[in-house]
């Protein structure tokens, strides 16, 4: 493997030249910079980028905490977080939890004894004293959908308007039984989601039919949709709509309810997250829509703002809100 003396010496100029040049980090001249770059390519000579960063004390590296990336809106966060970082010289290092805070913890230790400049997390909010720490430790940390500790930035959706929002545009189209499938309550986006709901409910003279999750990694399946609409019917068989708090909740009520014989006039579906896929089901599925990837990118930049912010003008934490959107398909 070429080394900077072989680019240095096949250039015919000294080290430091060639460590100018590539960093540029001052002035060389074009001619002997054109030089150094043809030795760079004849040789394909890989800086140790590992090795540079802890000469500078930077790994230009930042860890992402998730709950999941199959069928869920963190896919298209996450890879919004990866493109902007990598626009600005970042990789990422990504960690899914299933909302388990044993293996939240175990990563976030891992991470923060690792090679990370910055952490982004949708966490649980049982490890928000360890990314306290970690925050206090010197590592940038911006919150993602779930904010827990305002002492942190954060970039999340207004999600009580969000389920005030689905039970009017529901009770619009004639709906007077609304039923809600929710995730834990322990967990921001569902405590503020049934709250919404709650209050449109009261101002409409609404009854409530919800089942919630006591299981919170469980909220993230078909299956979890599937059987919440079952016990739906089960306690309202005069249900005519529901409300999902996710997609992959979603389909699965639109399966039950297939399955049941109830068609999509007599009982609408509505998810309060957005996914890509909802607008390719069979019955397309009318979503409140969060803009996912515009979440990460944002978060990507308040981290590497973060990060590159000089310890003497670190700004305080800022807390980005954003709204979701109606998009209305075949199942309403």
């Amino acid at each position: 493997m070429a080394t900077l003396k072989d680019v240095a010496k096949l250039a015919c100029v000294d080290v430091s030249t060639v460590s100018r040049a590539l960093n540029n980090t001052s002035y060389v001249h074009p001619d002997t910079k054109a030089r150094i770059f043809a030795a760079v390519k004849e040789l394909s000579y890989q800086p140790n980028l590992l090795a540079k960063g802890l000469r500078q004390g930077k790994r230009n590296t930042i860890g992402v905490v998730i709950p999941r990336l199959i069928m869920t809106v963190f896919a298209e966060i996450t890879q919004g977080i990866e493109e902007e970082a990598r626009k600005h010289g970042y990789a990422t290092l990504i960690c899914h939890t299933e909302d388990s805070p044993k293996v939240e913890k175990e990563c976030l230790n891992r991470l923060r004894n690792g090679f990370i400049d910055g952490l982004i997390i949708a966490g649980t909010g049982r490890n928000t004293r360890l990314v306290r720490d970690i925050h206090s430790s010197g590592l940038a940390c911006t919150q993602i959908v779930r904010k827990q500790d305002s002492l942190i930035s954060s970039v999340v959706v207004d999600y009580k308007a969000c389920g005030y929002e689905a039970v009017r545009y529901l009770a619009s189209k004639g709906c007077r039984e609304i039923g809600l499938i929710n995730g834990s309550m322990q967990l921001t986006p569902y405590r503020d989601r049934y709250e919404g709901y709650r209050k449109a409910l009261a101002e409409l003279g609404l009854s409530e039919t919800s089942a919630v999750s006591p299981q919170p990694a469980s909220v993230h399946s078909l299956e979890y949709g599937y059987d919440c609409t079952l016990e739906l019917l089960g306690t309202n068989p005069k249900l005519d709509a529901i409300i999902a708090a996710a997609d992959v909740q979603g389909i699965g009520a639109l399966r039950a309810l297939k399955e049941q014989g109830r068609r999509p006039e007599q009982i609408r579906v509505i998810s309060l997250t957005g996914h890509i896929i909802g607008g390719m089901l069979e019955t397309a599925m009318t979503s409140m829509e969060m803009p996912a990837h515009e979440i990460g990118v944002k978060a990507a930049l308040m981290t590497i703002e973060e990060i590159d912010s000089p310890e003497e003008h670190k700004a305080g934490p800022r807390h980005l809100v954003y709204q979701s959107s109606l998009v209305e398909r075949e199942s309403t």
